[in-house]
């Protein structure tokens, strides 16, 4: 179960997170309209209306003539959070387990974004998207949040490119999408999501477990498939641990390929790990 008392102690790392990423990752996204804003654009030749106080005295100084200051209006950033809902989501056990500790990871975005005034989407996707806030950015929506997250039972295919390619296509403006996911699909189709979303800045966290990440050789072992429940006995130890391993650095490299093309932000998140260290890992990128 989520405990909600984890927001608080996000408060003492936003000080701490220093993000060394994008306009867009800071909250810092700019419209194309024109206008008296923070920041400067470009010039155009002074018309007979015009304030004068706008005037660039410097450049007329140098030119000898009028050209005045134009400013990008500032816009409220959008973060729309993608958490996977599907059955392999629901693997690990306790802290472990990759569902709850994405859904924290997602949390934690929105309650930080909450923080900087700006707004957050928050919705799962297993072969379809549903977005579970109601559009009210502000801490007593992240507590009913947590309630929802709290009864969610991971199941289900998923279906990365159906149902990003889908959710992109409802993004109205440039924003920043988190996807959250143990990413445990085919490259393609992990390119093919990532591609619907791609007019927006992304980052993706690749979240496996311990024993994912670390098997044990076992022996004798029925495996099970989480999304399709079919099984598998085979003898799990020496040469087919190692391919396992190698097979999975293997994949995680290729999704890590995909989303460089798309100029997203990877992280491979360890559920192992302290959770606070790996939501500065994602959050920095």
């Amino acid at each position: 179960m989520i405990d909600p008392a984890f927001l608080d102690e996000l408060d003492r790392f936003r000080s701490a997170l220093k993000r060394q990423s994008s306009s867009v990752r800071q909250g810092e996204q700019r419209s194309k309209s024109v206008g008296e804003g923070l920041t400067f654009s470009d010039y155009r030749r002074y018309v007979r209306g015009d304030d004068t106080r706008l005037i660039d005295w410097k450049l007329f100084a140098r030119t000898g003539e009028y050209f005045i200051k134009q400013f990008e209006a500032e816009r409220s950033l959008t973060v729309h959070v993608l958490v996977d809902a599907s059955g392999s989501m629901g693997y690990g056990d306790e802290e472990t387990n990759k569902f709850e500790y994405a859904a924290k990871l997602g949390l934690g975005f929105a309650y930080l974004t909450v923080e900087e005034n700006n707004d957050f989407q928050f919705s799962l996707f297993d072969d379809r998207v549903e977005r579970l806030d109601t559009g009210r950015s502000n801490r007593g929506e992240l507590l009913r949040l947590v309630e929802q997250l709290n009864d969610v039972d991971p199941s289900g295919e998923g279906d990365f490119a159906t149902a990003l390619d889908s959710y992109g296509s409802t993004v109205q403006s440039r924003s920043l999408v988190v996807v959250l996911s143990d990413c445990l699909a085919d490259p393609d189709a992990i390119e093919a999501g990532l591609a619907g979303v791609g007019r927006s800045g992304i980052v993706v966290g690749t979240v496996l477990s311990p024993r994912e990440l670390r098997p044990n050789p076992t022996g004798d072992t029925l495996f099970r498939d989480p999304e399709t429940t079919e099984t598998l006995r085979t003898y799990f130890g020496g040469a087919r641990t190692k391919s396992y391993q190698d097979r999975l650095e293997t994949h995680v490299s290729s999704v890590e390929e995909r989303c460089r093309r798309f100029r997203a932000e990877h992280t491979l998140v360890d559920t192992g790990e302290d959770f606070f260290d790996s939501f500065g890992d994602v959050w920095v990128g």
